[in-house]
């Protein structure tokens, strides 16, 4: 298997020199894919990477509304996902047709959608957010409120710190939201002294329990930034390989075992280099999509 493992590597590095290409891998991916990407990261940091390194292709080991974005950032370049079956629960609850609608029925309310979301519903949406940048983001954009979607439990974090009016959408990330409040409570009496940080997919009666709530990205930094040397995450399981990989000497307990994405877990080293040999699956993204969801992306930026 370890041989194996050396082989594909090798020939992942010769096939990135052929093709100018450069490896994207989600904070969630499983350990050999983080171990042979370029950069790890979140979901928007790592298409801002797409679009500004210099290679022409990008494998994008995450799911579908990743690549998507990676595309419509990096229109000339190619984007490959390795897994064309990964996908996002949370995603797939908001669909073009359904937020027309909403607009309809909200006639001034702006349109804010979480950054997990399709091209398509981008392309819908007045501007896009991050489990980072979300309260900024609404507080600066010129609107008094907010259609937010597709992630309630988000939504209800930002509408809790902000004075704007969020009208919430019914959706969810199927692996932040079936932790329950219970759990936490357990997750503390079992690691005393342990800091629970959680991510704002959460319940809002899980966020409340936590000491940090926070994105993937802020996770990392306070970990490392931290005098705190024990700390109960509350994300998807992939996170903790990373954290504890760039924080050796600190302790990591995941909140919950059913923190598990099954859509995250399915590139693997394997799949990543057949893209690289095979130029294949590619994503492409409509223009007339792309410029619409590129205006929300921009506006994101401008405003966060």
């Amino acid at each position: 298997m370890e041989d194996k493992a050396k082989i594909l590597i090798k020939r992942l590095s010769e096939l990135k020199d052929e093709r100018n290409a450069v490896v994207l891998a989600h904070n969630y991916q499983i350990d050999e894919v983080q171990d042979c990407a370029d950069h790890v990261g979140d979901s928007f940091e790592l298409s801002r990477i797409a679009a500004e390194t210099p290679a022409q292709v990008i494998v994008f080991c995450g799911v579908h509304f990743m690549a998507e974005s990676a595309k419509i950032l990096a229109p000339n370049k190619t984007v490959l996902l390795p897994e064309t079956m990964a996908g996002c629960p949370m995603a797939d609850m908001a669909v073009a047709e359904k937020v027309r609608e909403m607009k309809e029925k909200y006639p001034k309310a702006a349109v804010a959608c979480y950054i997990n979301t399709s091209a398509a519903v981008k392309a819908e949406c007045d501007v896009c957010v991050t489990s980072a940048n979300a309260l900024k983001v609404i507080n600066n954009y010129p609107a008094d409120e907010f259609i937010f979607l597709p992630d309630q439990n988000l939504g209800n974090y930002v509408a809790g710190k902000t004075q704007k009016k969020i009208i919430l959408w019914d959706g969810y990330c199927i692996t932040h939201h079936r932790v329950t409040a219970e759990e936490a409570r357990k997750a503390r009496e079992a690691i005393p002294g342990a800091l629970l940080m959680v991510h704002p997919e959460c319940r809002p009666e899980v966020v409340d329990l936590a000491d940090k709530a926070l994105g993937t990205g802020g996770m990392l930094r306070y970990a490392g930034e931290s005098q705190e040397t024990k700390f109960i995450v509350g994300t998807e399981m992939g996170l903790i390989y990373r954290l504890k990989k760039e924080n050796p000497s600190k302790e990591f307990y995941l909140l919950s075992a059913g923190m598990i994405c099954p859509n995250m877990k399915l590139t693997n080293l394997q799949k990543v280099v057949d893209s690289l040999e095979n130029m294949s699956p590619q994503i492409e993204v409509p223009e007339d999509i792309s410029t619409k969801a590129k205006i929300c992306l921009d506006r994101m930026m401008q405003y966060s």
